[in-house]
């Protein structure tokens, strides 16, 4: 019986991809300025069906269409989008005109390495995220002249194509599809069949239309289906590479098979999909507080960012921060996580939509008997008390619910800032990103200790008073594990992807933000006229301002600036 039903899914795979191997030639014949002009038109269908997008995504996660947390979708679902494809219009464009994407770019160095300012990359950038700056950290031994030099990638080489990629598509932040579609396209010049998670399903019609220069063109095909069609589709013989966004064990499970399989290839290092991998994973992300004289409001604010971090898309997102690595020896210590209590507790209400999110909060509650529960349903779990050890279960598996853990070190100034990267590197599972928050006199103070602290720290995305999902919402920006994981051990992945000047050999991006929001922050001398960002939870215009930006994303001009500002200034 279950042949009988697998067979018309692995017959729309067979003929997805005997569709793609003539869209190859198609997409190889297709220029540098016919490839812009494709992005541009899907760019522009992002916006005309940006509505119907975020209708979707809020239909499947169950919020009401008056909640703020509407904005998260527009945000992180067509705002997202539509400003990649901007980017990556712009790189098509210089290539064009045999040009390097980074030759305007702004180059630096930090720690032996060269740096790429990559945020922010226009005047709008400046405006709309005003104190936020974001550099790509270029791997050791790479030179601004080799980065100039090889910036493009696959698009150096457009009519060279490199097959068929399969995207296995994540289930739940809903532009991770398309712009780990493109990525693929793009930066490996390679024609793609996206297969859709279960969860985002009901997205395919609007990502139909959304995508449909692409498709028309024969370089992307949509697939639907469970687990057997995935895996269909990634054996089959005409695929040649893989792409996958989920978690380390589904990886596996992938790479290696599972049970006796696995037990038995894992150790032999014989995979059972032989083909190449890149993956994005997630992981166990740490916040980082570094100890200092807040103020009220400074506690108020950042308890409402950490709490932002961890409850965002109600906790499903795989940079979410799960663990605070805080000092013992803080003085507003008590009052702080007060204020996290309050601000985890009073976040609006959601549905748990993601699968298995009250069986992960059951686990957590097994291990940790003491964990206070928190929110109207108590389905919010704030555990202290944690050790600072790869043995502790809230640091050695991700969550992907609500859970947030505290861990204590003793210690102030650059021996607290020691310890605490210590403790994020090898306590703490995963690469993927790491928080820092602190205020800016201390990080004066720590001078070149602050500086070996974000160096020593090995993370792919970290995020000194951001949230590393800032790093996510850069197109320019990339995003990825730490380099280094391999199959056999694979944390948060191998390579990356967004990247929009297509930058070869990155090792990290660093975001930075504001301390404290306008008109704060100008009053204390931080030189940034940014409000409470959007994408807090608490925000109460998220969903006017995310409708804004995406429709600024999707068709950029200074005349949408004023209602973009004077909405979030309500926030």
């Amino acid at each position: 019986m279950a042949t009988k039903k697998a067979a018309p899914a692995q017959a729309a795979v067979d003929v997805a991809l005997s569709e793609l191997v003539d869209g190859e030639k198609k997409w190889a014949a297709t220029s540098l300025r016919g490839r812009r002009e494709v992005l541009d038109r899907v760019r522009e269908l992002t916006g005309r069906h940006a509505q119907e997008w975020v209708d979707a995504a809020v239909g499947l996660k169950g919020l009401a269409a008056s909640s703020s947390l509407v904005g998260e979708e527009w945000i992180s679902g067509p705002y997202v989008l539509a400003a990649g494809l901007g980017a990556l219009s712009k790189t098509l464009d210089a290539l064009a005109e045999n040009k390097s994407p980074l030759d305007k770019a702004r180059f630096g160095t930090r720690g032996n390495r060269v740096t790429v300012d990559v945020l922010p990359a226009g005047p709008f950038d400046a405006l709309l995220l005003n104190g936020f700056s974001a550099q790509v950290w270029l791997q050791r031994g790479v030179s601004s002249a080799a980065a100039k030099a090889n910036a493009g990638l696959a698009q150096l080489d457009p009519s060279r194509t490199h097959g068929i990629g399969a995207v296995l598509g994540a289930g739940n932040i809903t532009s991770i599809a398309p712009l780990d579609a493109l990525y693929e396209l793009i930066a490996h010049n390679r024609v793609v069949a996206l297969k859709l998670n279960p969860i985002t399903d009901p997205l395919l019609p609007v990502l139909s239309k959304i995508l449909a220069p692409l498709i028309e063109l024969g370089a992307v095909r949509l697939l639907t289906g469970g687990a057997e069609v995935g895996g269909y589709l990634i054996a089959h013989d005409l695929v040649d590479h893989v792409h996958m966004t989920g978690s380390a064990r589904t990886h596996d499970a992938i790479v290696w098979g599972t049970d006796a399989e696995a037990a038995e290839r894992k150790p032999a290092g014989t995979p059972k999909l032989t083909k190449p991998v890149t993956s994005e994973l997630g992981g166990v992300s740490p916040t980082i507080v570094l100890p200092g004289d807040w103020t009220a409001a400074d506690i108020a604010f950042q308890a409402e960012h950490v709490a932002t971090q961890r409850l965002h898309n109600g906790g499903y997102n795989c940079v979410a921060a799960q663990a605070l690595i805080i000092s013992a020896d803080w003085a507003h210590k008590e009052r702080f996580l007060a204020a996290l209590r309050a601000a985890i507790a009073n976040a609006p209400a959601r549905r748990a939509y993601y699968p298995g999110s009250d069986d992960r909060i059951a686990q957590a509650r097994k291990a940790y008997p003491h964990a206070e529960r928190l929110g109207p349903n108590g389905d919010r779990l704030l555990v202290t008390g944690l050790e600072p050890s790869p043995a502790e279960p809230l640091l050695a598996d991700e969550y992907f619910a609500p859970v947030l853990g505290v861990v204590e070190l003793p210690g102030t100034g650059a021996d607290f800032a020691r310890a605490a990267a210590r403790t994020a590197n090898d306590a703490f599972v995963g690469t993927l990103g790491v928080n820092i928050i602190a205020r800016p006199d201390t990080i004066s103070e720590l001078g070149a200790a602050f500086d070996d602290l974000i160096e020593e720290l090995r993370y792919g995305t970290v995020a000194v008073n951001a949230w590393t999902g800032v790093g996510y919402l850069t197109p320019t920006a990339s995003w990825g594990a730490f380099p280094g994981h391999t199959l056999a051990d694979v944390q948060s992945g191998i390579g990356v992807v967004h990247n929009a000047w297509l930058i070869d050999r990155v090792e990290r991006t660093v975001v930075r933000g504001p301390f404290r929001p306008a008109p704060r922050s100008l009053l204390h001398g931080e030189p940034a006229i940014s409000p409470k960002p959007p994408w807090f939870v608490g925000n109460k215009t998220a969903a006017s301002t995310g409708r804004l930006l995406a429709g600024f994303a999707a068709d950029p001009g200074w005349t949408r600036l004023p209602a973009i500002f004077a909405s979030a200034l309500r926030g």
